[in-house]
């Protein structure tokens, strides 16, 4: 249970003003289809992270050691810093037409716009630190619902809400607790 809470809550926080987020947003005004649109994101998030949890689950097998859990932990404090910058959608991503519909546009887009994105390599990381694809995969597929699904719905308004400097704030302080603890596990 401790590996979906962490996971959960780190790519909660990490999700808050990414690029995902925005196109969550974006899709929602253009749209205003929110069931599709959330299933879109369901779906493309459960098998992106799935992949991820497994190849950092895989890489860490190939690479145990001193030098690779040193690696994991430098991983996470530079995604405490890299959670500081914010994100932002390309105007020609958010113009693109929808020729196949509202869910199989978000399937695509989400699954696309998290490739190689902040939470992809933190479930990766997640994976390589914790070994189990199963319960980081939901773990972060959750925190990634958790943090759409209002944004699906409440647009742009949320960032009168939520404050995106706080939340990013509180997503580095959480990575640099993990890259801190990993760090400890070393010494």
């Amino acid at each position: 249970m401790d590996i979906i809470l962490a996971s959960t809550l780190l790519v909660a926080f990490a999700e808050i003003g990414d690029k995902t987020m925005l196109l969550a947003i974006i899709l929602a005004a253009r749209f205003r289809a929110p069931w599709p649109i959330i299933a879109g994101i369901f779906a493309a998030t459960i098998v992106n992270h799935a992949l991820a949890a497994w190849a950092g689950s895989a890489i860490s097998g190939l690479l145990d050691g001193y030098w690779f859990r040193l690696a994991v932990a430098l991983g996470f404090l530079a995604m405490a810093a890299w959670i500081l910058v914010p994100d932002s959608v390309d105007d020609e991503e958010a113009e693109k037409p929808a020729r196949h519909g509202v869910f199989l546009t978000t399937l695509v887009a989400f699954f696309m716009a998290e490739m190689g994105d902040k939470t992809q390599i933190a479930t990766v990381a997640l994976g390589a630190r914790y070994h189990a694809v199963d319960l980081v995969a939901i773990g972060t597929t959750l925190g990634m619902m958790i943090a759409n699904v209002p944004a699906v719905f409440l647009g742009d308004r949320i960032t009168r809400l939520i404050p995106m400097r706080v939340m990013r704030i509180a997503a580095a302080i959480i990575f640099l607790i993990l890259g801190a603890l990993a760090i400890r596990e070393l010494l």
